[in-house]
């Protein structure tokens, strides 16, 4: 179990908040959220503090729905009158409500953004595939199909519990377990998801990123403070963690700011030449969770895993009349 407390033996951790940043290249800026009496909070050594337990749960789609075009933006009416129309048709299930695990955090504030889509810009969708990115996919489907249930490698990363593709980074609303935590120390930033649990030790020393021989399921992360924004570059990635389709050539850049006490942005801005047209980014508001961060007890090799394979084989036997 990753808890709060091992993390902070690891950093020797200071004040518990969190810290503010600049945008993605295309982002716009969020709603001005910030009071005249908020000041920015500081750790200990002088870092902005962005420490505390968060939700990237959102009424916001990462796509924006065609029916709204170019509509980048909601009047605070219709932010709110669409969260209803989604609620109603059960389509916040699919990203955002926790309330089906019994895990409702942050669910109030859905409307508190209000982007049509969590994807910025005009189009709010992700770019098309490459030709070169049709194929090599084109290619994994075909050499997969007939075959899902093999063996354990052709199973999808989150039900083997490796990685959970929202996990990030980019940072995504999951299904549910929307929730991460920041602990900052001198020297790091740790991030803890609640998904998968996993978390990234990212140093603000400027170091270079590791080999590119070295591959890592959520890449290389290095960050820097850019003014109160911090800036966390991630390469590195493995192939197989093929992110939305992504190769290991992935590229991302996520930019954290307090804009408020009790809120953070979060801009991201994702590329990969061998897999999409262009560069696209996001942007996420971040709301202070209540509680903690629970145990997500996930394993590789788990009992999941033994069934899905154990009823492939029965079936496999009872076709052959075995």
């Amino acid at each position: 179990m990753i808890h709060r407390v091992g993390i902070c033996a690891v950093l020797a951790w200071a004040a518990v908040s969190m810290t503010g940043q600049t945008l993605a290249s295309t982002a716009k800026p969020a709603a001005a959220t910030t009071s005249r009496t908020w000041v920015q909070p500081r750790t200990p050594d002088g870092q902005p503090d962005l420490q505390g337990v968060w939700t990237n749960s959102s009424a916001v789609p990462l796509e924006r729905p065609k029916d709204l075009g170019a509509k980048e933006f909601f009047t605070e009416q219709e932010a709110a009158e669409y969260t209803k129309k989604a609620l109603r048709a059960g389509a916040v299930g699919v990203h955002y409500d926790n309330s089906q695990w019994g895990l409702a955090k942050g669910q109030s504030k859905f409307a508190t953004n209000p982007r049509t889509s969590l994807i910025t810009g005009e189009e709010g969708r992700i770019p098309p595939y490459t030709p070169e990115a049709q194929q090599r996919l084109a290619a994994k489907a075909a050499a997969r199909k007939g075959h899902e249930f093999d063996t354990a490698q052709f199973r999808p990363l989150p039900e083997r519990c490796i990685v959970w593709d929202e996990e990030g980074p980019p940072m995504l609303p999951a299904t549910y377990n929307s929730n991460l935590e920041i602990v900052q120390g001198p020297g790091y930033v740790a991030i803890v998801n609640e998904m998968i649990h996993d978390v990234r030790m990212i140093p603000l020393d400027g170091r270079p990123h590791v080999s590119e021989s070295i591959r890592l399921w959520r890449g290389d992360s290095r960050g820097r403070w850019e003014g109160n924004t911090l800036v966390i570059d991630t390469t590195n990635f493995t192939g197989e963690t093929a992110f939305k389709g992504s190769t290991d050539k992935l590229h991302v850049v996520e930019r954290i700011t307090r804009t408020s006490e009790d809120v953070l942005t979060y801009d991201f801005t994702v590329e990969d030449a061998s897999t999409w047209t262009k560069p696209w980014s996001g942007q996420i508001l971040l709301p202070r969770a209540d509680g903690g961060i629970y145990e997500y007890a996930c394993h590789e090799g788990n009992h999941g895993i033994v069934g899905n394979l154990g009823g492939a084989r029965a079936d496999e036997n009872a076709a052959a009349g075995k």
